[in-house]
């Protein structure tokens, strides 16, 4: 091996090479993204952009435990590796035995595709869908709307190695497509947005009609007080809202009484009924069109997260099983201190059991209610009851008698996604979807629309 190589395989192993820590592991992330961008129905920019980070976890032994520490830099040569490999020793034999200290993992067999060149994208990937995107352009200046938006791709090829021998690699392609609809007066707006691998399964044609629908309902202003509302959630509402549920169930917290995921008097809610509907919350690295890494790749430690588990494999898991608490996320270490199964977190959410009925269906059914478009700026309020707020943006619409009749206001709304559940009384067929607020962590997301018969509209919001 050259010691000069640039190849990412090789960075591995000749960090690994240089390490004289106890223990070590090297993650090489490959990046590369594609873009384009326009405004007013017509492309502004786009580009292409490669980039390298790796992160160096050494652990050190001592007589009170072993420490561990991690260092990432940007832009990594075989020049710079010495220096990362020393600063992470260095952090190591600084620190306080890990908490979360375990073996390594060893014993999975290496991926036959480690030492191949990473995978990139390139703007090829909008081949199809750039033409699509100017036929769209066309219709929407004949229509009288306006269109802006964003479409993304990236594409990352992460390589584990570790001091025990593991030889992992997995390409990750995620593609983001939002597009934003106005009036020409900027009075009215729309959003929709998708989730895909490759852009071949996303109809900028489809879109822009959704887009000039909702323009359409929104040329009728209704004024609605805040208050409590059936609302139809729609599935990129109802990701936003799951996600950060996911995020929240870590076992640790949940044993030691701090979510709304812990027993009173002690424990977990493990095997509690949180809704009579016949849903499952799960995640599978190789669900079909959502796939993620079927190892663990933890670049720090934490609540859910431990780099001592780096390599891990990951199966297919039930947060909730038919409407019951099946498993929260745990590492090696807090499986451990809560008697729990070890289930680390995996990069995709599924929600599924709900009826065949399409978001049109759900709202030709409605008597009276809300349809929401999205929500953003979503915070924590309370974490014992996972009591969020948030905003609805792009578009609230009420529904009379089975029919869109107008838009209404903004509102801002205080609701627990674990609550929502329980309270639903319809879910509908199941879709992938992308969750707008947290669109640049988590794309990988299906959802069924959710109708809640009392979602808390706190108060009217200005925004748009």
């Amino acid at each position: 091996m050259s010691p000069r190589t640039n190849k990412p395989h090789e960075i591995v192993e000749r960090a690994l090479e240089l390490s004289t820590a106890d223990g070590c592991v090297v993650i090489a992330d490959e990046q590369s993204t594609a873009n384009l961008r326009w405004a007013g129905n017509a492309l502004t920019t786009n580009g292409v952009t490669r980039g390298r980070t790796l992160t160096v976890i050494a652990t050190v032994d001592g007589k009170e435990g072993t420490a561990s520490g991690v260092v990432s830099r940007s832009a990594v040569t075989t020049d710079d590796l010495e220096p990362l490999v020393r600063a992470a020793e260095a952090a190591a034999r600084g620190a306080a035995p890990a908490e979360d200290a375990g073996p390594l993992v060893s014993g999975v067999p290496h991926s036959p595709d480690f030492t191949d060149a990473p995978a990139e994208t390139s703007s090829a990937v909008f081949a199809d869908f750039a033409p699509a995107l100017g036929e769209s352009f066309a219709r929407a200046r004949a229509g009288g709307r306006e269109l802006y938006g964003f479409a993304n791709h990236e594409l990352v090829s992460s390589y584990l190695g570790t001091s025990t021998g593991l030889r992992l690699r997995h390409d990750q392609p995620n593609g983001t497509l939002e597009v934003n609809a106005k009036s020409p007066d900027r009075t009215r707006s729309a959003w929709a947005g998708r989730s895909t691998r490759d852009f071949k399964d996303v109809d900028p044609g489809a879109l822009d009609a959704e887009l000039a629908q909702r323009l359409h309902w929104a040329r009728r202003r209704i004024e609605l007080p805040a208050g409590r509302y059936e609302t139809l959630l729609p599935p990129t509402a109802v990701a936003d809202l799951l996600i950060y549920q996911l995020w929240s169930s870590a076992a640790r917290d949940a044993a030691e009484g701090r979510t709304v995921f812990s027993r009173p008097g002690g424990g977990t809610r493990v095997g509690e009924r949180l809704t009579e509907l016949p849903l499952s919350l799960r995640s599978d690295p190789n669900e079909p069109g959502l796939e993620s890494a079927p190892f663990v790749l933890a670049h720090a430690s934490g609540d859910s997260a431990s780099v001592f588990d780096n390599g891990l494999p990951l199966t297919a898991t039930d947060w909730m099983r038919e409407g019951e608490l099946a498993h929260l996320t745990t590492t090696r270490h807090s499986a451990g201190l809560t008697g729990l199964p070890v289930a680390p977190a995996i990069d995709n959410l599924i929600l599924d059991g709900g009826e065949d009925r399409s978001l049109d269906e759900m709202v030709a059914a409605t008597g009276r209610g809300l349809l929401l478009t999205c929500l953003w700026y979503i915070r924590e309020v309370d974490p014992a009851t996972l009591l969020l707020t948030g905003l609805t943006r792009d578009g609230v619409y009420l529904v009379e008698d089975g029919e869109v009749v107008g838009e209404v206001n903004n509102f801002r709304f205080n609701e627990s996604p674990v609550d929502l559940l329980g309270r639903a009384v319809e879910a509908g067929r199941t879709e992938k979807t992308l969750p707008r607020e947290w669109s640049d962590w988590f794309t990988r997301a299906a959802m069924p629309a959710l109708r809640v018969p009392d979602f808390n509209m706190s108060s009217v919001s200005q925004g748009v």
